[in-house]
């Protein structure tokens, strides 16, 4: 395994970050355990989740599983780096949820305490709270540093100008502020490319891709179709919507010899503002195939064939929509 500095940090992560999302809701606590344990035996030191998953308001169900885990595994704890995330609503009361200074202090602690550990090691803002001022973020992200509950801070789908309002103020109060910034991108999902992607690159973030299959669009969607398995019927209408680039891409990647969620995978990770994809598997079948991915080179040749199939914005803005 070949690690990764996560941004300008000097935090060496794995190339895949386990994503944690399924547990609970979709897979059960033993097996998330076994994943868990096959991830960290196979290289991956990267584990995000947040407070939010598992959709039970206020309990923290898949943070609760992952601090289980470590509880019956105290060595790991030390061989793993811990994300989680602040904003979602976490209580029925008008302070459970964003970023005020009062919600990122009472759910940091409730993390800490559901995750059964003394520090989180990125603790990643989930979302822009366009209410609250970046002075009181800031301040309440330093005191949680200074108090060691926290070691980096980073963001989730926050906008290209968010990223660059945040991090100037941040330097201004001697703060290093976000060091990576989690944001949906895919083959098909490429709008990031715009703004965010520069911004990352400019402020030295590292980027953490979600949903780097496009919801299973880019697994191998048409085989699984034609092969009977049921799909959603979101799934079935992206299909549809997206079928003569789907046959394309699908083709592609048999004609190298490569699964469409590893070549979605590896694509990813060709970028170099790139820290690592979010995989979430639901069995330890899904682990080993994304596991796959980090060991596939595409040649220069299949990236321009994959960039005609799947078409960016164009490069960054301006250029993109101007000169």
């Amino acid at each position: 395994m070949e690690y990764r500095h996560l941004g300008r940090t000097g935090l060496q992560v794995s190339p895949l970050c386990l994503g944690t999302m399924n547990f609970g809701p979709e897979t059960t606590e033993p097996d998330s355990y076994k994943i868990m344990d096959s991830a960290l035996d196979s290289g991956v030191n990267f584990f995000d989740t947040a407070d939010v998953y598992g959709w039970k308001q206020g309990e923290g169900v898949t943070e609760q599983i992952v601090g289980r885990w470590l509880e019956k595994n105290p060595g790991k704890r030390d061989r793993i780096v811990l994300a989680t995330k602040v904003y979602g609503k976490m209580g029925d009361g008008p302070n459970d949820q964003k970023l005020s200074a009062y919600h990122i202090r009472k759910a940091c602690e409730d993390s800490l305490r559901r995750l059964k550990t003394d520090h989180i090691d990125l603790y990643q803002m989930h979302h822009i709270d366009r209410g609250t001022p970046w002075e009181e973020v800031w301040q309440a992200m330093e005191q949680l540093v200074r108090e060691g509950k926290v070691l980096y801070v980073g963001s989730s789908n926050f906008a290209g100008w968010n990223i660059a309002q945040a991090n100037s103020l941040a330097a201004s109060r001697h703060f290093m502020g976000l060091v990576a910034e989690q944001s949906l991108y895919n083959l098909n999902a490429r709008m990031v490319e715009l703004e965010v992607i520069p911004a990352c690159q400019a402020f030295g973030l590292g980027l953490i891709p979600w949903s780097p299959l496009g919801g299973g669009l880019l697994g191998g969607a048409l085989q699984k179709a034609s092969e009977g398995r049921r799909a959603s019927e979101r799934i079935q209408k992206e299909i549809d919507k997206y079928r003569p680039q789907l046959e394309q891409y699908e083709a592609l990647c048999q004609e190298i010899g490569q699964s469409p969620a590893d070549v979605a995978l590896a694509w990813l990770l060709h970028n170099p503002v790139v820290t690592a994809p979010i995989i979430g598997p639901r069995t330890q079948e899904q682990l080993d195939g994304a596991l796959r991915a980090i060991e596939i080179k595409l040649t220069g040749d299949v990236l321009k064939k994959l960039d005609d199939i799947w078409p960016g914005p164009g490069g960054q803005a301006p250029e993109a929509y101007a000169w």
